[in-house]
């Protein structure tokens, strides 16, 4: 098999048993960051009732949900550095931070030291955020890029937030004590987290950064032959720009792709953080009744059908038309707020098929950080999807810390037409903003190919 390219022979792949392995690998990591940052929002009753707090004050509901994405903003940063000079050498480091912070969880004495556990939480949530996905886009061929990375963050994220509150429902039918009850729901986090911690250390370095950046043919070479099951026909060429250099060459698209997560997780952290307790108790749910309905009934299925489409109809039209169905579905809740209290499953109905249509497209795309390993270049790569992962940090903090305020001053109904703004602001700028992506080589879409990096050269 000869190729001018020498990444065609993993972008030309069947999705195989490799693909699948490292799939699971990637995705119970990614499991474990959607049941943690889930899991507070279904025991923080519990929470307060264990430390004997009536009522949170806004700064500490703000802390207390919010503490983890700061954290993981912080750990995406670090590790998007750390991870230039390797992929596979952190990869593990992530999950057993995770896990560490999940079992320290049980003996917080305090609201504080709970507070400060989930920062640390944050780091290693952050760093597997930049990882797994950066992995899983070098890993994959071409045509199922969207597929795998969809599967592996979108739904696994929404798998991992299911599971918090079935645990937590199975926990309190089983009697468990309240006080017991929330340190095993939070703790339990560990334990998909250890799950693949070897598995992750024996994943192989990716083909492109050992080529790309590390300079290491021959490694790379027995890479494509492990997951291409045949002779490497390759001779990559080193990137020998310094990252500065190419970093400002493809700092728009990346900076674009940022302020994409930021606008769908402010939306989305709205509802994740504060809907099983704000929005639950105006449709008379409890928070896990709520939980469940919504993640079985909307998210979950929003979750397939993104994947379903992510490769067919790209990644635009897929996010644009997320984003402006949730938008509708928002006005259409806010308007008919005064009648959800007498008409519960009419709220329940409009709420979910904002989930469902939130979930499809703009999770999928910009929420599985497909955007950020897509749009920039194997020399960059972990520090471009590190800023987008950034970027729907700030815009989750925005949803912990501002809007609780907001729910104060303009109240539940005009912070979901808000939220619905921001969702038409996002399909506005997905159109104009990105270029499409799907089913192109990493290469071809940022212009890095062997040829690329050799006029490069010449031209220098």
């Amino acid at each position: 098999m000869a190729s001018s390219q020498s990444f065609s022979q993993i972008d030309e792949q069947k999705f195989k048993s490799f693909h699948w392995l490292s799939l699971f690998t990637t995705g119970m990591g990614v499991f474990t960051d959607g049941y943690d940052l889930a899991s507070i929002g279904v025991v923080l009753p519990l929470v307060l009732a264990s430390f004997g707090i009536g009522h949170l004050t806004g700064f500490e509901t703000s802390a207390l949900a919010g503490s983890a994405l700061v954290g993981a903003a912080v750990g995406a940063l670090i590790f998007g550095a750390l991870a230039q000079k390797g992929r596979k050498r952190y990869y593990g480091l992530d999950v057993m931070l995770m896990a560490i912070a999940a079992l320290a969880q049980i003996f917080a004495p305090n609201l504080w030291s709970l507070i400060a556990i989930r920062f640390i939480l944050g780091i290693g949530i952050g760093a597997d955020y930049v990882l797994s996905p950066t992995i899983m886009a070098e890993h994959a061929n071409r045509r199922d890029r969207g597929k795998k990375i969809g599967i592996g963050f979108g739904m696994m994220w929404a798998l991992g937030a299911v599971f918090a509150a079935l645990l937590n429902v199975a926990l309190n039918a089983a009697g468990v004590s309240h006080d017991l009850q929330w340190r095993i729901v939070l703790a339990f986090g560990a334990v998909p987290a250890l799950s693949v911690l070897y598995l992750r250390r024996k994943m192989p370095e990716t083909a492109r950064y050992l080529s790309r950046v590390a300079g290491d043919v021959q490694g790379a070479r027995a890479v494509v032959e492990h997951i291409a099951g045949e002779e490497a026909v390759i001779s990559p060429t080193l990137d020998r720009r310094h990252w500065r250099e190419v970093f400002s060459q493809h700092a728009r698209a990346i900076f674009s792709a940022a302020l994409l997560w930021m606008l769908f997780d402010i939306v989305v952290y709205s509802g994740i953080l504060f809907g099983p307790s704000l929005i639950a108790q105006g449709l008379g749910l409890s928070p896990t009744t709520f939980a469940l309905l919504t993640s079985f009934g909307f998210s979950l299925p929003g979750c397939l059908i993104g994947v379903l489409l992510i490769d067919r109809i790209g990644r635009k039209q897929l996010q644009a038309a997320g984003f402006a169905l949730a938008a509708l579905m928002l006005a259409l809740f806010a308007y008919f707020q005064k009648d959800v209290a007498s008409a519960p499953a009419l709220g329940l109905l409009l709420f979910g098929l904002y989930t469902l249509t939130i979930t499809a497209g703009p999770n999928t795309v910009a929420g599985t950080g497909i955007l950020g390993v897509e749009l920039s270049p194997t020399r960059v790569r972990t520090i471009g999807q590190s800023i987008t992962v950034v970027g729907g940090r700030i815009g989750a903090s925005i949803s912990a810390f501002l809007f609780p305020l907001l729910f104060g001053a303009i109240g539940e109904t005009g912070v979901i037409f808000l939220l619905a703004f921001i969702s038409v602001v996002g399909a506005v700028c997905t159109m104009l903003l990105i270029p499409e992506t799907a089913t192109r080589s990493l290469e071809d879409i940022n212009s890095d190919s062997d040829a690329d990096l050799a006029n490069i050269a010449v031209a220098k």
